[in-house]
This record gives structure tokens, C-alpha cells and sequence, in this order.
């Protein structure tokens, strides 16, 4: 656990390799191709697959809270959106924004599936928002560095 720990609270220069070199681009050291499927998916995809997960989730809490009012309507967004997310990650690798998007989660140590406990921690480190937000040389936000993934494209 203080691997992961550290390399995420290191920052973006934890990428670097060990004389300081950067790939020549975004998921090369993670031997990853330049672009196509299986590349590292860009901001904007990352973006856009989580605004569909949002309003989705959106959709399915107004199914149980009929009331645009109710003051617990934010968070049962929240909830669904954190259980869809871990659930499907979990179940198949991708989220339903994800996947509407051309996206999967993966293993960058080469694993098969992205396991429950990668998932709910990467879950959990979005919804404070600040790790997605950072992003490291190879492009990975730190939610994904510090949960040994990566968000890749598929087509």
C-alpha cells in the first residue's frame, strides 16, 4: 500500500522514469499504442463519459425522488453514480458513460479484470474530485495511478 501511496502523493513527476525521461507520448511508457483503441483516452473523453454517467444517474434518482425540491436529491445522485460506477467497472471494466464513449477501465500491470477493490477505491477518489483533476506525464489522473488503472480507449 505505500507503493500506491506514494506514487500518487509524489505527483506528476513520479512518471518520469529513473533518469528523468518523458515518452515521447502520452501512454508510451505504459506500452501503450500513440492512438487508436487500447490508447489512453484524452481529457475530453474522460469528461464526456462522465457527464453521461451523471445525467444518467440523474435519470434513474428522479425514478425514486419525484421531487425536483427534495434537499436529498444531490446526494442520491451521488449514490447511484458511486454504485453504477463501482458496479460496472467491477462487472465489466467500463461505466455505462464509458462505454457509451469508447472507454474502458484497465489494469496497467496486465491483469485481466479491474477487480471490486480498484474500483471502489478509484470510485471513491473521484468524488473528491481533486485526483481526476490531476493528471500525470502519461496522461493517467492520479485516482487511476494510485489504483494501478488506466482509462483506455476502445475504438
Amino acid at each position: 500500500m505505500g507503493r500506491i501511496t506514494g506514487s500518487w502523493l509524489s505527483g506528476p513527476q513520479a512518471a518520469l522514469g529513473e533518469n528523468g525521461e518523458v515518452g515521447s507520448y502520452r501512454g508510451e511508457k505504459l506500452g501503450l499504442p500513440e492512438s487508436g483503441p487500447n490508447s489512453l483516452a484524452s481529457s475530453w473523453h474522460r469528461c464526456l463519459g462522465l457527464l453521461a454517467d451523471w445525467l444518467m444517474s440523474g435519470g434513474v434518482t428522479l425514478i425514486f425522488v419525484r421531487d425536483l425540491e427534495s434537499p436529498i436529491l444531490s446526494n442520491v445522485v451521488l449514490l447511484v453514480w458511486f454504485v453504477v460506477g463501482v458496479g460496472s467497472v467491477t462487472a465489466f471494466g467500463f461505466t455505462p458513460g464509458q462505454f457509451l464513449t469508447g472507454m474502458r477501465v484497465a489494469r496497467v500491470d496486465g491483469g485481466v479484470r479491474v477487480g471490486f477493490v480498484r474500483a471502489f477505491v478509484r470510485q471513491i477518489l473521484i468524488v473528491f474530485l481533486v485526483p481526476p483533476l490531476i493528471n500525470d506525464y502519461d496522461g493517467r489522473g492520479m485516482h487511476d495511478r494510485a489504483t494501478g488503472t488506466a482509462l483506455i480507449r476502445t475504438r
